[in-house]
């Protein structure tokens, strides 16, 4: 072993820096990506970069890799090995490298800012990112910002994007809007239930979130509102369009549309949103006209839709130059909007127009790199509100703001008066609301003796589980939660049955299979390996194939009726969006040359509507049995069966299993490939390392 080492710091040593970063990624240590980065940057420098740069460059694609959209320079100098998290056994390579770097902060300062790729911000506050600048630093590849005793460094395009979501935020919730307190009262007094007693007022519990929600959201062009699953995010949403509809002085031309991240979400959206609006017919009678206020809503789009996606392009037909004529965005699950996303939208979007933003803060972040979500809501259990926002609250919704979520003194920041967290949940049974409580608050030991003492077996968590283990659940079920994949498929098997193939049957058939698969989902923490969806999808069709519950068929395992399928890749002529999901089923177009045979058509269901591709036109998808948790955001089922892969896995955390808990309507299911995998996840809180929560927090 000693002499093993040896050799190793023999040969590292007459290796380049760039050298043991492109053996790094040769290793799978880091990507490919991440070492040509550096690579490029020692070019562009005509091989005068610096090692600390070198390291620099490459461990920001990495972390940019892993969702951070800039790299704080002081722990990659003090402590490389914690914030990597790297494994034991590339330790030493990784200290044999960091032994040749500079060991003073000043001297890593002066190194990077000897590059002609690197513009130096240290010590600029708020920069206008519109203003004219020199374009030959403007256009420089990385950005050194941040204070002297606090660098940090980013990808050009990173730095841009999140200094204008930063003043475009500032400067939204910074213009105030009028407000007919009284019209407004009156309004929102019918909307929601009153009667709460004016002594109890101070407590947290008695006071309507919703209702306040609703209330800040008139006074301003930027509203988030923030809340679990179940707490009334879109029920909110619903009376707020209403108020808005009732307080314009011209409501007939409002232009009002709905968006998600994908199209399930988008789907689910509008459903929501008309249910609550076909409940608020009820409880306000003729006094509001919720029937035009629906007509003027626009069908749910994904954001990709709404902002104009092509397929060749990167650009979006709506943006800063051709923005979209609207007055209110209401975007859900905006914890997955990443913060390019964020950016785009934002360009696109009129000054005039009421952006709210609706989401669980402590879902996963997007897969994207940033965290805008958690970065505006960082501080939203707090509430710190204003003296100015509790005497509007007064005014609008006749409640008192409890005395605990109120600022002291001058500590009350602009946004955080835009900002409403919804407290009280009324989806779950007892024991998911109650798991997903304890996993969001980091009780480990909570959180596993609710999974031991379930009676009713809700929950169940199954350590030292099997694959198999995981495929007989999808093939039959459980004791107790009998949603599963052989739902959907003896659906399947009722159309051959049917001897009056007509559109209405075969539409009703395909609503009802579709339905039935969305009850029961596989969600996994990763992609790749026995335990990630690649694996997974592929065993369970031979599972399911085995069980005669499936049939492939002669066109092999690529289309066969019965295939779920999720959408890989934007194809906005097609209609279809990455997270999309469907099912493969026969169609009533026959087969040329086949009597007995219909062509195969991949169909979705959003909301109440069906649409279908070809499947000879689907060039990106995937089989979706099992999709990851990220993948899962946006959808609900009856019953998830959660995996948690063995070993250590630096996807596994706090937040993967809160957002998988809260995936299931009334079951789940939890497999350990390991004992203690649940609890190490739970104790592991992930956080993506942006300039943009900082920044907000001080606004």
């Amino acid at each position: 072993m000693i002499v093993s080492m040896l050799n190793d710091d023999v040969q590292i040593e007459a290796m380049s820096c760039l050298q043991i970063l492109s053996s790094w990624s040769d290793k799978k240590w880091i990507r490919r990506l991440d070492s040509a980065l550096a690579e490029f940057i020692f070019e562009q420098d005509s091989g005068e970069t610096s090692d600390a740069l070198l390291v620099g460059a490459a461990m920001l694609a990495y972390f940019e890799g892993h969702g951070h959209t800039c790299l704080p320079l002081r722990p990659l100098i003090s402590s490389p090995d914690a914030l990597l998290g790297w494994p034991e056994d590339r330790q030493h390579e990784l200290n044999s490298l960091w032994s040749r770097l500079p060991s003073a902060m000043a001297e890593w300062v002066e190194q990077i800012l000897m590059s002609t790729c690197v513009q130096s911000l240290i010590d600029v506050s708020m920069p206008d990112v519109t203003a004219p600048t020199d374009q030959s630093v403007a256009s420089r590849p990385l950005v050194l910002a941040g204070t002297h005793d606090e660098p940090v460094l980013y990808l050009r395009r990173y730095w841009n994007h999140e200094q204008f979501v930063f003043q475009e935020i500032v400067r939204r919730v910074g213009e105030a809007r009028n407000v007919d307190e009284l019209r407004a009262a009156t309004i929102l007094s019918r909307l929601f239930d009153s009667g709460i007693a004016e002594d109890d007022l101070s407590e947290a519990s008695r006071f309507d979130w919703q209702k306040f929600a609703c209330a800040v959201a008139l006074r301003s062009s930027f509203t988030v509102i923030t809340g679990g699953p179940g707490t009334g995010k879109t029920y909110t949403a619903a009376r707020l369009l209403a108020t808005l509809f009732a307080v314009d002085s011209a409501p007939d031309r409002l232009k009002i549309a709905l968006a998600a991240p994908t199209g399930k979400a988008a789907a689910r959206l509008r459903q929501s949103i008309d249910k609550a609006l076909e409940e608020l017919v009820q409880q306000v009678g003729d006094g509001l006209d919720l029937t035009e206020l629906a007509r003027r809503i626009g069908a749910a789009k994904t954001l990709h839709a709404l902002l104009g996606a092509s397929s060749d392009s990167r650009q979006f037909r709506y943006n800063a130059s051709n923005q979209l004529d609207l007055d209110v965005l209401i975007v859900d699950e905006a914890s997955m909007i990443h913060l390019e996303m964020m950016s785009a939208l934002l360009q696109a979007l009129p000054p005039s127009t009421r952006l709210i933003l609706l989401g669980d803060k402590d879902q996963l972040d997007s897969v994207e790199a940033g965290a805008v979500m958690g970065d505006l809501t960082r501080e939203a259990i707090k509430g710190s509100y204003s003296a100015q926002t509790a005497r509007y609250a007064w005014a609008v919704t006749q409640q008192r703001i409890p005395d605990s979520f109120c600022a002291m003194g001058s500590g009350s920041p602009l946004l955080a008066q835009q900002i409403v967290m919804l407290r009280e949940s009324r989806r779950f049974g007892a024991s998911i609301g109650q798991l997903a409580l304890s996993v969001n608050s980091g009780h480990c030991e909570m959180a596993v003796d609710l999974l031991e003492r379930d009676s009713l077996q809700t929950v169940l968590a199954l350590a030292s589980s099997t694959i198999s283990d995981v495929l007989d659940l999808g093939v039959r079920g459980r004791p107790g939660a009998k949603p599963c994949f052989a739902d959907y498929l003896n659906e399947i098997k009722q159309w051959n049955a049917f001897k009056d193939k007509n559109p209405d049957t075969h539409q009703a058939w395909i609503k009802r299979v579709l339905n039935a698969f969305d009850q029961f989902r596989v969600l996994c923490a990763v992609n790749q390996g026995d335990w990630g969806t690649v694996a997974i999808n592929y065993s369970m069709l031979n599972a399911l194939e085995q069980a005669g519950l499936l049939n492939t068929g002669k066109t092999g395992k690529e289309w066969f009726a019965g295939r779920p399928i999720m959408v890989t890749r934007n194809d906005p002529d097609l209609g279809v969006y990455n997270g999309d999901v469907g099912v493969v089923l026969p169609s009533l177009r026959r087969v040329e040359g086949d009597k007995g045979a219909f062509a195969l058509r991949a169909y979705f269901l959003d909301g109440d509507q069906l649409r279908s591709v070809s499947v000879s036109r689907l060039a990106h998808v995937e089989t979706a049995f099992a999709m990851t948790v990220h993948k899962s955001q946006g959808s609900e089922y009856r019953h998830v069966a959660l995996v948690l892969p063995p070993g250590r896995n630096e996807h596994l955390s706090r937040e993967l299993i809160y957002t998988g808990i809260t995936r299931a309507r009334e079951y789940l299911t939890i497999f350990e490939g390991q004992a203690g995998s649940f609890k190490q996840a739970v104790a592991r809180a992930s956080g993506r390392t942006s300039g943009l929560g900082s920044a907000l927090g001080s606004a």
